[in-house]
């Protein structure tokens, strides 16, 4: 039974922290997305 808990902290950390990336990076594609639009419209 120990292990089992053990094994589910694990993973529940390791979800979080990969859920966090994804936030991330799916912040920096919004912001990237309207540089380029910015960008195109200037020329």
């Amino acid at each position: 039974m120990r292990i089992a808990f053990i094994t589910l902290i694990l993973l529940v950390a390791g979800c979080s922290n990969t859920w966090q990336g994804v936030k991330d990076d799916s912040s920096k594609v919004w912001e990237d997305t309207k540089q380029a639009i910015h960008e195109a419209t200037e020329d």
